[in-house]
């Protein structure tokens, strides 16, 4: 019978009416396994993943393949998004036995939870060099019937390298001096000067690689460079906002299409920081795009953000994205508003994509710019002002109409730790952009997050769904939702929410450090044992473990004078070091720890009521200081940075404990930061 129509995943929900016999993972699925003899097939996805669409719909959904799979297997399906802590087992178990990995992820264990056989997807049929996944499962049927003795031996053999594999080592000295340059070195070997980002096709965002660059003066040209380049391109999505996963192309042009809450919440923070260096308002004008996005689509009415968008619509890829000529014309009619708005999108007749899984759609356009504002307005013989209205106007008409077609789907479950990303944009947003509704959208985070999904000792659960909290926080949760209760304090100026993210630290210190290892772990406290605990320092598409943790600790050590936390963030850094320079581009987070722990300890403090402070705030809102504790806030409270200065709207800049006169004259403030930035 299958058990899924009653779990709080959309994910799982999604296989609630497959024939497959699917129960979630749980003891009670590995009791059945023991009492039948059987082995376990985990299938592991998420819900916007395309290729797990596809697999679910050529096997899942077949009745002679679920009959074999019920028959001879117990049945888990497991949402990576929900449980990371299990994907990540068992994806590394993938990757040892097959060199590769990813989503859907095929796994087949032993009743006590360990793996012998993996892989990603099976078609159901052989071909272009890979088995059916009905040859699959019979072979691993015949293996375990016939030989069931060696499966199991090793199938501890592979479990024990798995363990031993993601034992982290401690690291050894002192980093180097040159580290930091060293990083930036490294991954200008693999930058793309042309089209910007890193290596080639498929070309993923890269937040937090972006992040690192944007605070070193050798590297903010690449980073600069290549949040223009995304920006033009069809990765983003040119009428309604926000970015879609990844380009397919190097020039970033064709997306695949799912919208996920961690690209865009991380994205926002670095276009926001890109303005801040630079003053290029088209940073800005991406960045609000993006969150207007966010709040129009991704936001629960109670205030927490949803998980993610699908890639497909009624099973066609990215067919409420693109467009052909007429479908145009249909809205903008036949004259030169059409011709013009394709002209700047690049949308004709030969298109840029089709679905290869359904051809009969034929060739569509993703829009992207492909002639520039300017170089329209000097073929149309106009100004650059009036062409650029006239496209607003064109893009918002055709966004109206693309809202009237059907829609993906969303994932609405609410992950803790991804709306420590969100929370952490919204409240950036309204420091820097200055507008008082992204404070409002960060506010109601919290309130919600603290409502739903904190315990009343102080940890927190990993994900909301149909109503409910549940799943052990993980060390991703409080690490992340704590920098985003940072990022919201200096925004508001509330110093219950640093408090809170001390309340956090004080979780992640007891519950996830490791001292053997100098590393955090993944899971910890009361989380579920599984085959391993992980201890993430690559960032993939989130700032890593780790590195959240590290970050966290150095902004309680420049807040509370807490340097022993510090010290905790450097050993972190210290242990991946050499994972570091061999892989620059997967570790932006903590190459930024890293370039944090180098950076001068500074503060500024502007200590009065908000009409008090409201002048000076402007000002710093255009210093990029990445580094720089900000309390903006009123005279009192236990941070140092507020110990003994009056308010009055006065403000304090300090570097290694020496501090400048304090001033109400934003001139003055004004080089003050510039001097502090340098």
């Amino acid at each position: 019978m299958n058990r899924l129509a009653t779990e709080t995943s959309p994910y799982l929900r999604q296989h609630a009416d497959n024939p497959v016999d699917w129960q979630p993972w749980g003891e009670a699925a590995f009791a059945e396994a023991r009492d039948r003899g059987v082995p376990l097939l985990l299938s592991v996805g998420y819900s916007t993943c395309h290729w797990c669409h596809v697999m679910a719909h050529e096997s899942f959904e077949d009745a002679a393949t679920a009959e074999y799979m019920n028959r001879h297997f117990v049945n888990v399906k497991v949402d990576r998004e929900e449980r990371p802590d299990v994907d990540a087992v068992y994806m590394a178990a993938t990757q040892a036995m097959t060199g590769q990995g990813g989503w859907p992820m095929t796994v087949f264990l032993t009743p006590d939870a360990q793996p012998f056989y993996a892989g990603t997807y099976f078609p159901p049929r052989d071909g272009q060099g890979m088995p059916s996944f009905m040859r699959v499962m019979t072979s691993v049927v015949t293996a375990w019937t016939g030989d069931r003795e060696k499966i199991v031996a090793n199938a501890q053999a592979l479990s024990d390298h798995v363990r031993e594999a993601s034992q982290p080592r401690p690291g050894e000295g002192a980093l180097p001096e040159d580290f930091l340059e060293r990083g930036v070195a490294n991954l200008s070997r693999v930058y793309d000067a042309a089209q910007g980002g890193f290596g080639s096709e498929p070309k993923f965002p890269a937040p937090t690689t972006l992040d690192f660059l944007l605070t070193r003066p050798e590297g903010r040209s690449m980073a600069l460079h290549t949040l223009r380049q995304m920006g033009h391109g069809g990765v983003y999505d040119q009428l309604g906002g926000g970015f879609h996963r990844y380009s397919v192309d190097a020039a970033w042009r064709v997306p695949h299409f799912e919208k996920m809450l961690y690209d865009n919440a991380q994205l926002v923070r670095t276009l926001l920081r890109a303005y801040q260096l630079s003053g290029d308002s088209e940073f800005a004008r991406l960045a609000r795009e993006t969150l207007t996005y966010l709040e129009r689509e991704m936001l629960h009415p109670d205030g927490g953000f949803y998980s993610a968008q699908d890639a497909d619509t009624n099973g066609v890829e990215g067919l409420t994205f693109t467009w052909a000529p007429d479908e145009v014309r249909a809205v903008l009619g036949e004259g030169e508003d059409a011709a013009l708005l394709m002209a700047h999108l690049g949308i004709t007749d030969q298109g840029n994509f089709l679905d290869p899984h359904r051809p009969e759609y034929g060739r569509r356009s993703v829009p992207f710019q492909a002639t520039s504002v300017a170089e329209l307005a000097a073929l149309q013989g106009d100004s650059e002002e009036r062409i650029g209205m006239r496209l607003e106007g064109l893009k918002n008409r055709l966004h109206a109409a693309r809202q009237n077609r059907d829609q993906p789907g969303t994932d609405d479950k609410i992950l803790t730790s991804w709306n420590g990303l969100a929370l952490a944009a919204f409240a950036d947003a309204a420091r820097i952009l200055r507008e008082p509704q992204y404070l409002d959208i960060a506010r109601r985070n919290a309130d919600f997050i603290r409502a739903e999904l904190r315990r009343s000792d102080g940890t927190l659960h990993h994900v909301w769904g149909a109503g409910g909290a549940k799943v052990e926080g993980l060390l991703e949760d409080h690490a992340l939702y704590g920098l985003g209760l940072v990022a919201l304090f200096q925004a508001g100026g509330d110093l219950a929410h640093l408090e809170w993210a001390r309340e956090l630290w004080t979780t992640v210190e007891r519950d996830f450090w490791n001292e053997e290892a100098g590393v955090f772990m993944a899971s910890g406290g009361r989380a579920e044992t599984l085959l391993t605990r992980q201890a993430p320092g690559f960032d993939s598409a989130v700032l890593s473990d780790n590195a959240a943790a590290a970050l966290l600790a150095l902004w309680m050590d420049r807040y509370y004078a807490q340097p022993e936390a510090e010290a905790l963030a450097r050993r972190t850094v210290q242990s991946f070091s050499a994972d570091m320079l061999a892989a620059s581009g997967g570790f932006g987070g903590l190459w930024q720890a890293a370039a944090f722990l180098a950076a001068p300890h500074s503060e500024v403090a502007i200590i009065g009521t908000p009409d008090e402070r409201g002048e000076l705030e402007a000002v710093a809102a255009g210093v990029l200081l990445p580094f720089t504790a900000l309390a903006f806030t009123q005279a009192g409270g236990e941070l140092s940075v507020l110990q003994d200065r009056p308010g009055g709207g006065l403000a304090y800049v300090c570097r290694n404990r020496s501090c400048d006169l304090p001033t109400r004259d934003a001139t003055q403030f004004w080089r003050q930061l510039k001097q502090l930035a340098n």
